[in-house]
């Protein structure tokens, strides 16, 4: 894990999630092999970050390293770009000229959106990885190269080979070592960072503050869909730092700068079948557990407010007794009062025990909500802590206190 540290700083990667973890542990790995790698991820959810981790990790780190995109490049010259061509070979051919495979030769190659390349290019591709292999656009004479490929793609390569456009030899040789590059949306925990590095970036070039986050905004950015993935949130991120003359930035300003089609109120709308996923609905999960929380929030401070006007006479403190359910355990509460304190209160009042089972009734509702918190985020009480929306040294307490195993 420190060695993925270590790989993060040097090549600004930032975030901390599983997945994203596990992709960059496989590309560390695979690193010192010969290995082709075909890098799969939507777009702009930053493929391109890996080829340069494998090639700085590998014993041909200080031999050529150069990255393609395949989908930039039109398909009359493609070959050329790539392979190289003799003088007279087409028209404009008026010297020879090396390929890319020729000139880094003992380097690596990356290939960005190779599901782009023609068939044909395909066939000469899948030459280069079984043999080394390639011939000029316009020559006869066989070449030899030592290239490492990698490539990358948004396409569902499977699907494009059942459709005929792709090659399923080239696709298995490609895929000898997968990486799977997760998108945004499957990255919650990393958004915020993410937006406070690209907030903080603008702000150094500009030499401006940088703005923040406040805490409802931050719940929008977690919840949002991302479908432009880490591109997206930077483009918005370095938008409102310019934009936006108030270095705190709320939930409705923030609004202001997300496409509402995409917003998550629009998913349960979408005509398209394959967005009903499981991340989807865990999406909108999200967004009804926020709106519980501020309704639970505001109950409590309707209950707060009725005990307070209640205090009016001289019984029992019962909205700072509630209140102090919150901060310390009741028993532990009362003892600390003086037994004076009290006195009056009990000439006033004959029986006690309603205030007491309506302390236990709270106690046990109070003990239901932090089980359910728990078991929703599986145990993490971090997480549990933060919907409750309480410390996670308070939980701590409340779990001794009621004996939960957390």
């Amino acid at each position: 894990m420190d060695e993925l540290q270590t790989i993060k700083q040097r090549f600004e990667i930032i975030g901390n999630n599983e997945l994203l973890n596990r992709a960059l542990d496989v590309a560390r790995q695979v690193a010192p092999t010969d290995l082709s790698v075909l890098i799969t991820g939507e777009s702009g959810v930053g493929k391109e970050f890996f080829p340069r981790v494998i090639h700085a990790y590998s014993t041909r780190k200080h031999a050529p390293y150069i990255a393609v995109n395949c989908g930039a490049i039109p398909e009359g010259t493609i070959d050329s770009e790539l392979f190289g061509h003799e003088k007279g070979a087409f028209t404009g051919a008026l010297s020879d000229r090396k390929g890319y495979f020729e000139v880094t030769d003992g380097g690596t190659i990356f290939l960005d959106e190779v599901g782009e390349l023609p068939l044909a290019t395909q066939s000469r591709l899948l030459r280069i990885l079984e043999s080394g292999e390639f011939i000029r656009v316009g020559s006869s004479k066989v070449q030899k190269t030592n290239v490492r490929v990698i490539a990358a793609t948004n396409l569902d390569i499977p699907l494009a080979v059942k459709n005929g456009k792709f090659r399923e030899d080239l696709y298995y040789r490609l895929n000898s070592i997968p990486i799977i590059v997760p998108p945004l949306r499957n990255r919650r925990e990393d958004i915020p960072l993410l937006f406070r590095k690209f907030a903080a970036d603008c702000a150094e070039k500009y030499r401006m503050p940088a703005i923040r986050l406040t805490p409802d905004a931050v719940a929008i950015l977690e919840m949002y869909r991302w479908p432009g993935n880490i591109r997206q949130l930077k483009n918005i991120a370095e938008q409102i730092s310019v934009i936006e003359q108030e270095r705190s930035v709320d939930g409705a300003t923030l609004k202001k700068y997300i496409p509402a089609e995409s917003q998550l109120p629009a998913l349960a709308g979408s005509n398209d079948p394959s967005e009903h996923t499981y991340a989807s609905e865990r999406e909108i999960l999200y967004k009804i557990l926020f709106d519980m929380k501020k309704d639970m929030n505001d109950l409590k401070q309707l209950v707060y407010d009725i005990a307070e006007k209640e205090q009016q006479a001289e019984a029992v403190p019962t909205s700072i007794v509630l209140r102090k359910q919150f901060e310390e355990p009741a028993g532990e509460f009362l003892a600390k009062r003086p037994v004076h304190a009290f006195t009056h209160a009990r000439e006033q009042i004959e029986d006690t025990e309603p205030l007491v089972e309506e302390s236990l009734a709270i106690g046990e509702k109070e003990r239901e909500l932090i089980i359910r918190a728990l078991e929703k985020n599986h145990g993490k009480r971090k997480l549990a802590a933060r919907d409750l929306g309480i410390s996670e040294r308070t939980l701590y307490r409340k779990l001794k206190e009621y004996r939960i195993e957390g």
